[in-house]
């Protein structure tokens, strides 16, 4: 359905402007902006028309398009580029595999399902005993509503703590993980300190990027010193 939703271009006349888009979206998406929206545009993820004076506006299509977006930001943390490259295919009649997604793997296109503390417990087959050590040794963010993620983390606790790993055991992962958020911030600051309308999208979109590089070199690491374990 999201595959489909990112081709759409409406043929309905009736059109959206920016107020009236923000309307329909901030409620799934409550970060979302009017700035947003033009960055977004500038990027080439979203094409709106435009009216004889210049205005922006909308078609379903459009709309749907930014929901496309927008969720596999929220929920997968996908770099722009990324996002683009896979419209692009889609875009060009291509049947590309959803990023981060295996052949026969469940599609990562955001669902968008939370769930309370019990259906949590029960979807991740966890104990609440595992639930607040993972809370307790700051693994999982205490909350009254979770999301997928949460859900995919407190699957890989019950997974590990079959190999006899707890979450007391990860505590470490917090302070690696605030010290990657200081490096992050660090290389933030030059665009943080202008006063474009743009300069927060751009922020929170370089900040992806520089995320996803880490996890590159910290994945390299990991594999390299997981290689001293073969025979």
């Amino acid at each position: 359905m999201a595959r489909q939703a990112a081709r759409v271009r409406s043929a309905s006349p009736a059109l959206l402007s920016i107020g009236q888009v923000l309307a329909r979206l901030t409620p799934e998406f409550p970060d979302l902006s009017s700035s947003k929206l033009r960055f977004l545009e500038e990027r080439g993820l979203i094409s709106p028309s435009r009216t004889a004076s210049g205005y922006r506006k909308f078609s379903s299509g459009d709309l749907e398009r930014l929901r496309v977006v927008l969720g596999m930001q929220r929920d997968h943390y996908l770099p722009l580029k990324v996002i683009k490259a896979y419209l692009a295919d889609l875009d060009a009649g291509l049947n590309p595999q959803v990023p981060g997604a295996t052949a026969a793997g469940p599609s990562m296109l955001p669902s968008g399902r939370r769930f309370k503390r019990a259906e949590l417990l029960r979807e991740a087959g966890a104990s609440a005993e595992l639930l607040h050590d993972a809370v307790a040794a700051s693994v999982l963010t205490p909350a009254e509503v979770y999301g997928e993620e949460s859900l995919t983390v407190l699957k890989a606790l019950v997974e590990l703590g079959n190999h006899g790993i707890e979450p007391r055991h990860l505590r470490g992962f917090r302070a690696a993980a605030e010290r990657e958020i200081g490096l992050i911030e660090t290389a933030l600051v030059p665009i943080a300190r202008r006063n474009e309308v743009s300069s927060r999208a751009q922020t929170v979109e370089l900040a992806r990027e520089i995320a996803g590089q880490l996890d590159v070199v910290r994945g390299s690491i990991i594999r390299s010193a997981l290689s001293r374990l073969q025979p």
